[in-house]
């Protein structure tokens, strides 16, 4: 059984709910068992559907689905199994 770890404390302040709309939406993408404990979203499962390819493009399909992929990225973690949600750095012009 394979575990993968995202970190997604950096989109609590969009919208509300939105960190359980992201753990709904890989539990029905993946059909593992998620959970989700504050603001950290484990991924249990076996094969490939729990590979970190494979979350890291869900990842992108649903931030792209709420409109947030030109404010938010997903970045490898400091564990070897797990993914984290970053907010971009945007630089202004002069």
């Amino acid at each position: 059984m394979v575990e993968m770890k995202i970190d997604a404390s950096e989109i609590k302040g969009v919208k509300g709910g939105m960190v359980q709309k992201f753990a709904d939406f890989l539990k029905e993408k993946t059909s593992a068992d998620v959970t989700n404990e504050s603001n950290m979203i484990t991924v249990r499962g076996e094969g490939e559907a729990v590979s970190k390819k494979y979350l890291r493009i869900l990842s992108k399909k649903f931030l792209h689905k709420y409109e947030l992929i030109d404010t938010y990225r997903i970045i490898g973690g400091d564990e070897e199994n797990s993914l984290k949600v970053k907010e971009r750095r945007l630089y202004e012009e002069d």
